[in-house]
């Protein structure tokens, strides 16, 4: 495995994928996800999903940046983070809430265990 690698789709077969039942409230949203590293309970690469409004429990800690689409984040507490390209986020353990994609949104991301 080569010390440095470009983080790029292509190559990589997507883990396709979507919400746990239990979880989702609308939609019929598809996760396509392309681990790039996963090493000692880090984990990197990119992730897409086509609309859809499910529930998010975290317990790790994740950054990622939106490359394209638009979704919306939104706390227990009801506040709402939009989220669109180029933006740069932080999700510490114990948000909970609802993860919605409006438009198809492609993000690249780091999560540490």
């Amino acid at each position: 495995m080569p010390l440095i690698q470009r983080v790029s789709r292509d190559g990589t077969a997507p883990e396709i994928g979507g919400p746990a039942p239990d979880r989702l409230i609308s939609g019929n949203p598809v996760h396509s996800t392309w681990n790039l590293e996963e090493s000692d309970g880090l984990y990197a690469g990119l992730w897409q999903s086509t609309p859809g409004k499910w529930r998010v429990s975290y317990s790790e800690w994740e950054y990622f940046r939106i490359l394209s689409g638009y979704s919306l984040l939104t706390a227990a507490d009801g506040s709402v983070t939009q989220l669109h390209p180029g933006d740069s986020m932080i999700i510490r353990p114990g948000f909970e809430g609802t993860w919605e994609v409006v438009q198809t949104t492609l993000k690249d991301y780091v999560i540490r265990l």
